[in-house]
């Protein structure tokens, strides 16, 4: 017998393909990444926005807290207080019968009227000023905030009731409606957008004869 010879015929391999995306999977890759980078960015902006809106508020209430708390202090500690009308040089208490409502507060500490400690409101600077006797300096209490409401202290009786006498256990009444204006929101034209604000305490002296 002959022998077998197999005869093994080797065909040249297919060249392997090379893997490519086509230009409608690059074109819908690219706008899911623009999509992406858009929402990012304007996520950013808006957090902006907001960490500045709210630095404002903070600024804003902490001033007048801060003006708040001074007033607030000085009313506990005083022996006699007046609700009137007055500014840096003059002072002119409610008179009898009429109700206790003014721009102004005169504090005494002791029976000497002649010490005392004023707070008013300066209509031209729209802002909470402090005066006392002597030759101290006049202090800016509430800075950066433009105060709108004419009528700051009202005594009134622990009912919330406005008095029209001296009462001896009043309840001083403090309020301060004011507008933000370091940080405007926003503008329009010549004119600027605010934010408003309004701040109120009551206070009664300490020690009541």
């Amino acid at each position: 017998m002959k022998p077998q010879v197999s005869i093994q015929v080797h065909r040249p391999a297919a060249c392997a393909r090379t893997s490519a995306f086509t230009l409608t999977e690059i074109l819908i890759a690219t706008a899911l990444f623009s999509l992406v980078t858009v929402g990012v960015v304007y996520t950013h902006v808006f957090g902006l926005k907001m960490a500045t809106l709210t630095n404002s508020k903070l600024v804003a209430t902490e001033n007048a807290r801060r003006a708040l708390n001074r007033v607030r202090d000085e009313i506990r500690s005083g022996k006699i207080l007046y609700v009137g009308n007055g500014d840096d040089a003059t002072f002119t208490p409610v008179a009898a019968g009429s109700p206790q409502v003014g721009n102004a507060l005169q504090i005494h500490q002791t029976a000497d009227t002649n010490v005392f400690v004023r707070y008013y409101l300066d209509t031209a600077e729209q802002s909470l000023m402090r005066k006392a006797s002597g030759d101290n300096p006049i202090e800016q209490i509430a800075k950066y905030i433009n105060i709108t409401n004419q009528m700051v202290f009202r005594a009134e009786d622990y009912l919330g009731n406005t008095l029209t006498n001296d009462q001896n256990n009043r309840v001083i009444r403090m309020t301060l409606d004011f507008n933000q204006w370091e940080f405007p929101i926003a503008r329009a034209g010549g004119g600027n957008y605010y934010d408003y604000y309004r701040l109120q305490t009551k206070i009664t002296r300490r020690a009541i004869d």
